[in-house]
């Protein structure tokens, strides 16, 4: 069965997470550096490897819902995304406050900054891909 995968793109680095064949639990996968083709390559090698059938990216959108400089920075990263993968559905996802609650989780769960600035932004992917598996439920099985 296909899975989802979920990014979380900043200037620096893409947080990946992906979910189980029936998509329900995302877990974290991997930080990609964005500065090296964008993160492109290792992005179309994961799909391929893990039969991704549909890729969800986060959309920071400012609190008041609207998108800003952040917002449109990743919107043209799902135009190239579209276009290096177009056989697979690419969908945003409100991401407000995911690496909030990552660091909460992050902290809570004891882990010193150190620990937390390498794990942080694969956190962030699999807090928003697990609201997306969330609100879409699970894969109806043929």
């Amino acid at each position: 069965m296909p899975r989802v995968l979920g990014l979380d793109h900043g200037d620096k680095r893409i947080g990946v997470a992906l979910s189980d064949p029936m998509e329900m639990i995302a877990s974290p996968v991997a930080i990609l550096d964005a500065g090296q083709g964008g993160g492109l390559p290792e992005i179309e090698r994961i799909c391929r490897e893990k039969e991704i059938g549909r890729i969800v990216v986060g959309l920071p959108l400012n609190m008041d819902g609207t998108a800003g400089p952040q917002a449109e920075k990743v919107q043209a990263f799902v135009q190239q995304l579209q276009a290096r993968l177009p056989a697979i559905p690419v969908t945003t996802w409100d991401e407000r406050l995911t690496s909030r609650a990552g660091e909460r989780v992050l902290i809570e769960a004891g882990a010193s900054r150190k620990r937390r600035r390498e794990v942080l932004d694969k956190m962030a992917a699999q807090i928003m891909l697990q609201g997306y598996l969330d609100a879409h439920g699970p894969a109806e099985s043929s």
